[in-house]
């Protein structure tokens, strides 16, 4: 089988968690996409369904939020419950 090198443009962050996850399942990016494409022809379209969600604002809003916080270095984690309760009690 030969192959062919092809480029692509992939947002940093989309591709760092995706190179996360596949180092995680074994697979390298270029293993990982020759995947999706076999899957593709194999089912003569995408092997997902592809839709809109139909989320309203305030989930959107919140969604966002939690966007924003989960890459904000400033806000602080805590690694149990336990932890977590006790900040929320002070």
């Amino acid at each position: 089988m030969s192959t062919t090198p092809t480029q692509i443009r992939i947002d940093a962050d989309v591709k760092k968690q995706a190179n996360d996850l596949f180092a995680r399942l074994g697979l390298d990016m270029s293993s990982a996409v020759n995947l999706f494409l076999h899957q593709c022809v194999l089912r003569g379209g995408l092997p997902f369904n592809v839709e809109v969600p139909r989320y309203n604002q305030q989930t959107l809003a919140a969604m966002e939020e939690a966007r924003r916080i989960s890459r904000d270095p400033n806000v602080e984690g805590y690694a149990s419950m336990d932890e977590l309760r006790k900040a929320l009690e002070e």
